[in-house]
C-alpha cells in the first residue's frame, strides 16, 4: 500500500508516538497532554476511552457533557483521554493507539471545538484521576465522562484489591458524568447507585441527559457491522476506516499494509 501524508500529518504521527513511548503502563499513574492541546488546568471533564473508532456518540456526549457542566459554574475544558492499558479491552487491536490518537485530533479539532486530548498510562480510573492530578496541579476540579457500562465496572470488586478503599480515593478525586445506554437507561442507574453497597457514592454521580438516537451506538457495534454502521461514526473516521480496512477480514490484511507502510515512513 502507498501511504502518501502530508508533512504536517506525518510531523503529528511522530510527535504523538514519541509520546506514547514515554508512558510505562508499569510506573506510577500519570498522564501527559497531546500535541495541539491545551493543557489541563482549572475544572476540567475527562472522557476515557478506547475511541476505536470515534463515533456520533461519542462526540454528543463531550458536547452534552460540556453544556451540562457549564451550568454549574466555572469554565470547565473537556478532553478525551486514552490509556497505553484499556481495563477489558486488551485483546482489541486494530485500529493501532497510535491511528486513534491521531484520528481523535482530526475528529475533535472539526467536530468538539477546543476539546484536548490525554494520554494516560493506566486502566483503573481510581489510577487515571490519579494520574491526573499529579501530572497537572493546577486541575481543580475533575469529572469524568463514562457510560453505564462503565460505572458499574468502576463499582465491581473484581477490579480491586480493595474496593471501598479504592472508591474513597476515586470519589475524593473525581466526579462522574453518566450516560444511560437504552430506554431504560436512567431507572438502570438510580438502581444501581441504589444498592446498599454504592449508595455511599451516589452523591458523586450524575446522570447525563443523552438523546435517545445515540444511546445505542458504540465502538463494538461499528466494529463488528463494518460498512453498515459507517454512518455512527464522524466523516473523518468513516474516510479512514474506508481507507484502510482496521476492521475487515484479517485475511485481506489491507489494514497491515497500512500500518507498515506507515512505520516505514516514521522510521
Amino acid at each position: 500500500m502507498n501511504v502518501h501524508l502530508s508533512s504536517h500529518t506525518l510531523r503529528q504521527y511522530k510527535r504523538v508516538r514519541r509520546l506514547l513511548e514515554t508512558l510505562d503502563p508499569a510506573g506510577e499513574p500519570w498522564a501527559v497532554v497531546s500535541p495541539g492541546s491545551k493543557e489541563p488546568r482549572g475544572d476540567i471533564i475527562v472522557f476515557p476511552g478506547s475511541f476505536n473508532p470515534p463515533t456520533t456518540a461519542h462526540l454528543a456526549m463531550l458536547k452534552q457533557a460540556r453544556k451540562v457542566a457549564s451550568r454549574q459554574g466555572g469554565r470547565w475544558r473537556v478532553y478525551v483521554a486514552i490509556s497505553k492499558q484499556i481495563v477489558d479491552k486488551e485483546t482489541v487491536e486494530r485500529m493501532t493507539l497510535l491511528d486513534r490518537v491521531v484520528l481523535l485530533e482530526r475528529v475533535l479539532k472539526k467536530h468538539v471545538k477546543h476539546a484536548g486530548i490525554l494520554l494516560l498510562n493506566r486502566g483503573l480510573y481510581v489510577e487515571q484521576a490519579r494520574g491526573i492530578h499529579a501530572a497537572f496541579p493546577e486541575v481543580r476540579r475533575l469529572s469524568f465522562l463514562v457510560g453505564f457500562d462503565k460505572i458499574v465496572q468502576i463499582f465491581d470488586p473484581h477490579y480491586y484489591a480493595d474496593r471501598e478503599a479504592a472508591l474513597r480515593e476515586l470519589f475524593a478525586l473525581a466526579h462522574l458524568l453518566v450516560a444511560p445506554r437504552g430506554s431504560d437507561g436512567e431507572r438502570e442507574l438510580r438502581e444501581l447507585l441504589a444498592r446498599p453497597e454504592n449508595r455511599p457514592y451516589a452523591r458523586y454521580v450524575q446522570p447525563l441527559p443523552l438523546a435517545e438516537e445515540y444511546r445505542a451506538i458504540s465502538s463494538t457495534r461499528v466494529r463488528q457491522g463494518a460498512d453498515s454502521r459507517l454512518r455512527e461514526v464522524p466523516e473523518e473516521a468513516r474516510d479512514f476506516i474506508l481507507r484502510t480496512r482496521p476492521y475487515s477480514n484479517p485475511e485481506l490484511d489491507l489494514y497491515g499494509e497500512w500500518v507498515r507502510a506507515l512505520q516505514e515512513l516514521l522510521d
